[in-house]
């Protein structure tokens, strides 16, 4: 009688432990399959962006080069997708390409459309809200909360080495070198210092919703989280992650 009642507990075991593997592979498999729906989404209506717009501003045809490059991008990773990760990441990818289409429709005059799900990368670095303009290393730059034949660029916000840079249009694409680690990436922190001073408590900054409290708690975001260091470090941060230069296309 106990060595059956021993079998019989072991069997039981197996099965539940069984039924438990079971469950988490069913609970898995549906977490993918919503990750890769949510991705294909995004990319789906990131391609109808590309596709259907067209303009001869120079600010609307930098954003819809970008976009462009974002779509190929969210494509190739949603091919080589095999973990809900990855599938986030092709979608943060495909949101990144929605905001420079976005943006192109707002230099063009036209209805943006729906609000997009905030870019992880853009997370507490707020927006420009006033021009400005600073002299670095014999250059002059630019930027605003407004496209124009000279500030042609558009950044959806993000994180340069761990320094938040805000949303707005930009004369050149400065932050490239910074994101690729390239040997200008010392002359886009001096045009950062120089631009951004005195950081978050410059009046030309918004802020998006919680984050009023200043530079101190968008620096706590730039390297901690999961989407702090994968997105905000480079790989999301624009096309260093893509090989295909960063937001905005031509060099600095």
């Amino acid at each position: 009688m106990e060595w059956f009642l021993l079998v019989v507990l072991i069997v039981l075991i197996a099965g539940g432990a069984f039924l438990l593997r079971r469950a988490s592979a069913e609970r898995h498999a549906r977490e993918l399959a919503d990750a890769r729906a949510e991705a294909q989404r995004w990319y789906e209506r990131l391609g109808g962006q590309v596709m259907n717009l067209h303009g001869d501003e120079p600010a609307v045809r930098q954003a819809l080069v970008d976009a462009g490059e974002r779509y190929t991008a969210a494509g190739s990773q949603l091919e080589q997708a095999r973990t809900v990760r990855q599938y986030a990441l092709a979608r943060e990818t495909a949101l990144e390409g929605l905001a420079y289409a976005r943006a192109a429709r707002l230099a063009m005059g036209l209805d943006p459309g729906p609000d997009l799900p905030p870019l992880a990368a853009a997370q507490g670095t707020g927006q420009l809200t006033v021009e400005r303009e600073v002299d670095v290393q014999g250059q002059h730059l630019k930027a605003g909360p407004r496209p124009g034949s000279d500030t042609p660029y558009y950044y959806p916000g993000g994180r340069v080495q761990g320094r938040p840079v805000p949303a707005g249009w930009y004369s050149q694409p400065w932050w490239k070198p910074a994101l690729a680690g390239a040997a200008g990436a010392v002359g886009g922190l001096l045009i950062f210092d120089a631009l951004f001073s005195p950081a978050f408590a410059d009046p030309g900054y918004g802020y998006d919703a919680g984050y009023a409290e200043g530079f101190g708690d968008g620096a706590d975001h730039a390297g901690g989280g999961d989407y702090g260091g994968d997105y905000g470090g480079g790989d999301f941060g624009g096309d260093a992650g893509f090989g295909g230069g960063d937001f905005g296309g031509g060099d600095f």
